[in-house]
């Protein structure tokens, strides 16, 4: 229940704001609106200072334990290389994976087929994670 009404607050807000609207995410793509790039900036903004007050009072999960953030490896070829895959998907499908599930919760039965695929992909980075350079 902890999770599937955060789940269901995130998929009513994303119909409404129109961040699963296949029409805004290529707005978006062919740089014709500003909706996107606002909600992705509001959203950056909010997880910065969200960190920021973790760190600053020290904050602790559900469970008690000291919330940390460790350090991550910036190298740009990683994340020139995962964006780039995960931007064409997005692109191509017309919607990343979190506002998937709102879509076929709307009635977009289309989208299960690329919930499968990223079922699959996901399946298959478990089975060839331990051979790649992490």
């Amino acid at each position: 229940m902890k999770y599937l009404l955060p789940g269901i607050f995130f998929g009513f807000v994303a119909v409404k704001s129109e961040v699963v609207s296949w029409f805004r995410i290529q707005e978006m793509f062919h740089f014709d609106s500003i909706h996107m790039f606002g909600i992705i900036g509001l959203a950056v903004i909010v997880g910065i200072v969200s960190l920021q007050l973790i760190k600053r009072f020290q904050l602790k999960d559900l469970k008690g334990a000291p919330i940390s953030v460790g350090d991550k490896d910036m190298t740009p070829k990683r994340y020139i290389i995962g964006g780039s895959i995960f931007g064409l998907g997005w692109a191509l499908v017309g919607a990343c994976p979190g506002p998937m599930y709102a879509l076929v919760g709307n009635g977009y039965w289309m989208m299960l087929v690329p919930m499968f695929f990223a079922f699959l992909g996901t399946m298959t980075y478990g089975m060839i994670r331990e051979k790649l350079p992490h």
